[in-house]
């Protein structure tokens, strides 16, 4: 693989492919905990059958959610503990919430590692302020930010020491509701690999600098500038956005996002846990909180059920069946069913990455087809056991119409593999019309353990059967077949990210009939309105290089059906691609790391 220039970040362009095996951790059983009965109050005959005791709402956070004020000694010692048991931990069971109130913090760095969340608990950014950084490089992995999944910032205030915070992500690490008083560095000390990326609801004061970031998208946000861009930046309803110049540079900009809803978030009203839920906006702009408080409902801790590592399946669905809501703080839950929404408005937040692992092959969640639903702040982990489906929006024939108040899965991750063998047949199937996807990786691991061609099997990753389907920052990779279907009409896309399966052995294992591989991105032919923006596929065939893909995208050829900045790389030459989309753009070329691009399709 190439070295990358070191010498000046704006010269930073191609770059090889990412990840490399590690050794993981095995994920361990919790121990369930089984919901509680009452005894009969007596033994005779007649005596009524016992019902299971009404279940509290409310509740301390768990053991794993930490909360610091402005009075806390040893803050910083408390974030260096986490972080050391966490920086390397990529497949490890440790899962920290680390949640700040209200208030004015100085000297800290809070360097996040694996599954960690840091969050202010106020209800705008700006009531809770850091002078310091929230921090992420990639001193544990030599430089290369290609594998830092899996953290998360969220609703605070910075002031950077150096007047620069560095983020150097890659996948499934959200920088939501956040004010950077000073500037943004993307890209890892030395500016070495990295892959990522999202934002939403932010404003960065100074300039945001991606570097050697290879995508990244950035949603209803306010930026001061933006340096340079690599091979996709995708921006919607940005104030300061770049204007709109793919493929020189490849920046994809549009004024407004069509349709948004933040994410709902944990925060304090006095010494009240409340959860505020933001409103809908449509062609929005901008952050939602910068003219004050944001606009939306809230509702108090005591709606919710809040759940701990351990608790059974049949638990959360009778807190479910109750009027409650969930809460996930952090840890890791085995379901021996699926958790089964079927009230409209419910909320499912998990803190701290949360992981529903299914067993028995069940599916881990389930949506009715029913208003206002909000997924959001979790992973699910396949289990060894294949399960047809692990995430389904709405039942099969759903057809009810959502518009006015959609459901939304935000920043819901969906893993097959690495922390153990698991399997899939789909990851995520969205059968409700108008659900928003805001920010998703479903990810066929490509390294830790339980990894290989049939070992993690999983044919496809997002299957959309609902019409009027919008997802913004769609993040898609290594799937055996199909990576996302589209079946749904009027569908829509801002920003996609993907990778071809590494470990396919030959051309055979990934043919489609007639056709040389499943394309990443295919919308089924009878359908006749769709349209994406900023969309790209790259391959990495590394057990075989020679194998071809005909296309990265696949569509009908119908004027209804549309495509803008599209693109494809072959990283390093191992594999190539013959088109961008359908028999249109130019072949990738060699080992030559250059993406070939298609503008306008049709």
């Amino acid at each position: 693989m190439p070295h990358l220039p070191t010498d000046s970040p704006d010269s930073v362009r191609s770059l090889p492919a990412r990840r490399s095996v590690l050794g993981a951790m095995a994920v361990t059983a919790a121990a369930p905990a089984l919901l509680g009965l009452s005894s009969p109050a007596s033994a005779a005959p007649a005596a009524p059958v016992a019902q299971p005791r009404a279940l509290p709402g409310g509740g301390d956070l768990g053991p794993n959610v930490i909360v610091f004020d402005p009075s806390t000694s040893g803050i910083q010692a408390k974030l260096d503990e986490v972080f050391r048991q966490q920086e390397s931990a990529q497949f490890g069971t440790g899962r920290y919430a680390l949640l700040f109130k209200p208030g004015t913090y100085n000297g800290l760095n809070a360097q996040l590692g694996f599954y960690t969340s840091i969050a202010g608990l106020g209800l705008s950014p700006d009531d809770t302020a850091i002078n310091g950084d929230v921090t992420v490089d990639a001193g544990w992995f030599n430089g290369n930010a290609t594998q830092n999944f899996w953290r998360s910032a969220e609703n605070l205030a910075l002031t950077p020491v150096s007047g620069t915070n560095r983020w150097a992500v890659a996948q499934a690490a959200p920088f939501r509701r956040m004010h950077v008083r000073g500037g943004l560095n993307l890209a890892p000390t030395g500016y070495g690999w990295a892959s990522g990326g999202y934002i939403a609801d932010s404003r960065i004061d100074g300039s945001v600098g991606p570097y050697s970031q290879q995508q990244w998208y950035t949603r209803d946000s306010s930026v001061g500038g933006w340096a340079n861009a690599v091979w996709n930046m995708v921006f919607s309803g940005v104030q300061g956005a770049p204007a709109q110049s793919f493929p020189n540079p490849p920046y994809t900009t549009l004024d407004t996002t069509p349709v948004s809803r933040e994410k709902p978030f944990l925060y304090l009203n006095g010494s009240e846990y409340r959860v505020f839920l933001p409103e809908r906006r449509t062609n929005a702009r901008g952050t939602t909180w910068g003219s004050g408080t944001p606009r939306g409902t809230s509702l108090p801790l005591t709606q919710f059920y809040v759940a701990k590592p351990g608790v059974t399946a049949a638990t959360l669905n009778a807190a479910l069946t109750q009027g409650l809501h969930l809460l996930l703080t952090p840890g890791i839950y085995h379901l021996d069913q699926p958790i089964q929404v079927n009230r409209a408005g419910t909320v499912v937040l998990g803190l701290g990455y949360a992981t529903l692992i299914p067993d028995n092959g069940v599916t881990a969640l389930r949506t009715a087809d029913v208003d206002g639903v909000r997924l959001a702040g979790f992973l699910i982990d396949a289990g060894p056991v294949n399960s047809s489906t692990l995430l389904e929006v709405g039942p099969t024939g759903a057809s009810a119409g959502h518009s006015a108040n959609p459901t939304t899965v935000q920043d819901v991750f969906i893993r097959i593999g690495g922390a153990g063998a698991g399997k899939a047949t789909t990851s995520m199937v969205i059968n409700s019309r108008d659900t928003i996807i805001d920010h998703t990786w479903v990810w066929r691991a490509d390294h830790g353990t339980g990894v290989g061609w049939e070992t993690n099997r999983a044919d496809y990753g997002i299957r959309v059967n609902g019409d009027d389907v919008l997802a913004t920052g769609l993040f898609v990779e290594h799937f055996n077949k199909y990576d996302v279907q589209w079946y749904g009409q009027r569908g829509r896309t801002i920003f996609f990210q993907n990778e071809k399966a590494y470990d396919a052995p030959n051309q055979a294992a990934i043919q489609n009939g007639s056709v040389k591989g499943y394309a990443a991105y295919k919308v089924a032919d009878s359908v006749t309105t769709h349209e994406g923006w900023g969309l790209g596929s790259y391959c990495y065939y590394n057990v075989n290089p020679t194998i071809v893909q005909h296309n990265g995208f696949a569509a009908p050829n119908t004027p209804g059906v549309k495509f803008h900045n599209l693109l494809v790389v072959s990283l390093g030459g191992q594999g190539q691609y013959e088109h961008v989309v359908n028999e249109t753009g130019a072949p990738t070329s060699g080992t030559s790391t250059v993406p070939s691009t298609v503008v306008s399709y049709p």
